[in-house]
């Protein structure tokens, strides 16, 4: 075999084989996992594809853990690779996160809350008091809880002013919304503003944003995903949530069906959802490693 000869048959047993052999002791690339560090758009946040959520039904599914079960919970998640804990004022679980992660290295975790807007919050006085009950100095992620106008913008103007003045001092790291109803969520994507949107996204509507925002009425599926992408073209960083409507996804074929729909057409960074037990933390995190991965 002549030396063009050799090389022809070397390229086709290159393509044959799909690529070059590796090297003797490289590692394969990683595969894309639920507990891989993204980050949230344009921010400097980084935060894993899966966090856990604290406000099932307002919070009270998981208080009713109580603080040694809830404890229990969130060390589960941690060891697992979870460093994402969304919670918010009220839910009345600042308490119970405080204590869930006492001990653990705060530059390790992601710490989310929000900011209820009825009554009308004094945003320094509430940023003071949430750091106490959460005995954190700063927040990773503080945002405005479920805009519902369209006018929200200018209706929260003075909001937004201190929740930025807090982000120049340190206090907070991102700031953003969360929406409930198409009215506010068709506001976000021109608002920059925002540099994180939690949103409502599964594969069939259940608690997505609809027409009045009203609680449980049935979702508006296409006009919302259409919302989404304008909102993820801006470079926003998007949070799903909902994705076990609320809960109400109990044949775990609508589970598989929701991950699919939201990771597979890549329609957030990351999303939280509200756990009551270890057995769910774990399914979520295969199933999202799947989907990773289809």
């Amino acid at each position: 075999m002549n030396r063009r000869e050799f090389v022809q048959a070397v390229a086709g047993s290159v393509l044959a084989f799909g690529g070059l052999p590796a090297v003797a002791g490289e590692k394969a690339p990683a595969k894309p996992s639920a507990t891989d560090r993204v980050t949230l758009g344009n921010t400097k946040v980084q935060i894993t594809r899966l966090g856990l959520g604290t406000g099932t039904n307002g919070g009270r599914v998981q208080r009713e853990l109580g603080q040694e079960g809830f404890t229990k919970l969130v060390r589960h998640a941690y060891d697992r690779g979870l460093r994402y804990i969304d919670t918010a004022d009220n839910y009345k679980m600042h308490p119970f996160v405080k204590n869930a992660i006492q001990g653990l290295p705060r530059e390790e975790l992601v710490l989310q809350t929000k900011v209820w807007l009825n009554p009308t919050p004094d945003i320094p006085k509430c940023l003071d008091r949430f750091r106490q009950e959460l005995a954190t100095d700063y927040f990773d992620l503080v945002l405005l809880h479920c805009v519902m106008k369209a006018t929200w913008p200018d209706d929260f103007k003075k909001h937004r002013d201190d929740l930025s003045a807090a982000k120049e001092k340190g206090i907070v790291r991102a700031v953003g919304v969360s929406t409930h109803g198409l009215t506010g969520l068709r506001t976000v994507a021109g608002c920059p503003w925002v540099e994180v949107a939690l949103l409502r996204m599964n594969h069939d509507g259940a608690h997505m944003d609809g027409p009045t925002g009203r609680w449980a009425e049935p979702g508006s599926h296409a006009e919302a995903v259409v919302e989404i992408k304008k909102i993820r073209a801006t470079g926003k960083g998007v949070i799903g949530m909902k994705l076990c409507g609320n809960g109400n996804f109990k044949d775990p074929d609508d589970r598989e069906k929701a991950i699919q729909f939201v990771f597979r057409n890549k329609f957030a960074d990351a999303v939280t959802i509200g756990f009551k037990s270890p057995a769910e933390v774990d399914e979520a995190l295969d199933r999202i490693t799947r989907a990773l991965n289809a």
